[in-house]
Order: structure tokens, then C-alpha cells, then sequence
């Protein structure tokens, strides 16, 4: 992926994956990809299997104990991880995984903050336990299910992370205002025309008093959190 030199800011993402292809698409689309275009960050895709150690490039085995599935073993994973950390410090190495920590808007604002990240997908049954005990520093999952791999993670948090970069969005102070950045969901929005087949937008909104629109805002937020997840407010 081409970058260029952006004065402000600059973030270097490395991604380890078994099916790099998989990741392609979405990080040559949107905001990413504008991002990438400016220089503020600098995405780069790491195929496992180039890190084999047979011909066959087979990056998985049998797990020792038996029962199924396939566990990417431990030799590949550390000749990347270890050709990869003598080029650069890495603030975190993250590792996708379902048992990992729910990723959340607070661990994007907290790797916004980073410049150089490192994720490995996980796939198969996971990794060698070997290699998250000894490298890894931070384990995320995007929700209470299973993928066939961790790339669609692995572009979900980029995706949370970049947008976040100075730079990255038009209006900086937009992504300021999402939901869950301040632990609420954001309240109901609206646009042109002010009636639409009589379904109005609320009067309080093309009042022009700001303090009052933006209480009105924060009523409807608490109210949405409250109804939808009540779980943010414990």
C-alpha cells in the first residue's frame, strides 16, 4: 500500500494472517484508504505462510492431546514475530481471538494514541499457546461468536482505530461525538427537509438555542442508552 509523508500524525499497522486476501478489500475502500492515501497511517499485510517451515507451506498441526481441530504452530509465528520486532518497536502486539477482551470505543481511543501495531489473526482452532503467552500484549474479540478467522476482527478495530487519527475524517470533532465515546449511545439525528409527508423533525432542533439543543441531546442519549443498553450506565 502506497503511502506518503502526513506532517500531523503517522501510524504503521502490521497484520499477520493466514488468508491475507481476505483483508484487501476493506482497507482499499472509505476512510481508510484516503488515510492511507495522506500518509496517516501505513497498512501492511503479512501472509504466515511465507514463514512455513516446509515446502508445502503448512502453517498447522494436530494439537498435542488430542480433539479436533488444527492449531497454527508455534515456529512460523515466532520467525515473523521476531523478523518483524527487529524493525520496529511495537507499542502493542494484539492477538484476535473470541476469548480475548471485547474490543470497545475506549481500547480504539487508547490505540489511536499508538504508532506502531502489530495484529495476528487468529485461525483454525487458535495458535500455539506458547506464542501468546510469550509475545502478545493485548487480546481482543469483536463480539460473543466465532469467525472463521480473525481478519474481519483485525479490520473491524483498524477501521475503529484509523477513523480516529487526526486527519483521517473531515470533521475531526464528528468522531468526538459517536456513541460509546462517552459511554452512551448518541441520540436520534435529522436533516433536510424539516417535514417530510408530515413526519417532522423536533421543533427544539431548528430553534438556533444551542444550550438547549444540546441538552435535549444528552436527554435523548441517556434515554436511548437506557432503553437499548442499560449495561453502559452500570
Amino acid at each position: 500500500m502506497t503511502t506518503h509523508f502526513f506532517e500531523t500524525y503517522f501510524m504503521r499497522i502490521d497484520i499477520v494472517s493466514v488468508m491475507p486476501e481476505l483483508l484487501e478489500s476493506p482497507f482499499n475502500h472509505s476512510i481508510i484508504k484516503k488515510a492511507a492515501n495522506k500518509g496517516i497511517v501505513e497498512i501492511v499485510l503479512h501472509d504466515l505462510k511465507d514463514f512455513s517451515v516446509n515446502k508445502y507451506r503448512r502453517i498447522d498441526d494436530y494439537a498435542f492431546g488430542g480433539g479436533a481441530g488444527m492449531v497454527i504452530q508455534i515456529e512460523p509465528v515466532d520467525r515473523i514475530l521476531s523478523l518483524l520486532k527487529t524493525q520496529r518497536t511495537y507499542d502493542e502486539i494484539i492477538y484476535t481471538s473470541p476469548d480475548g477482551k471485547r474490543f470497545s470505543q475506549q481500547d480504539a481511543n487508547y490505540l489511536s494514541t499508538k504508532k506502531n501495531i502489530l495484529i495476528l489473526c487468529g485461525h483454525y482452532k487458535g495458535i500455539d499457546q506458547r506464542i501468546r503467552d510469550a509475545y502478545i500484549t493485548a487480546e481482543y474479540s469483536i463480539g460473543d461468536f466465532v469467525l472463521t478467522g480473525g481478519e474481519l476482527a483485525a479490520a473491524v478495530m483498524s477501521d475503529a482505530i484509523i477513523r480516529l487519527l487526526p486527519g483521517s475524517i473531515s470533521d475531526e470533532t464528528s468522531a468526538l461525538t459517536d456513541s460509546f465515546q462517552d459511554n452512551l449511545l448518541a441520540p436520534p439525528v435529522y436533516t433536510r427537509p424539516a417535514d417530510y409527508k408530515g413526519l417532522k423533525v423536533p421543533e427544539i432542533l431548528l430553534s438556533g438555542n444551542t444550550e438547549e439543543i444540546e441538552n435535549w441531546r444528552m436527554e435523548q442519549a441517556l434515554e436511548r442508552t437506557k432503553r437499548l443498553r442499560p449495561d453502559l450506565l452500570e
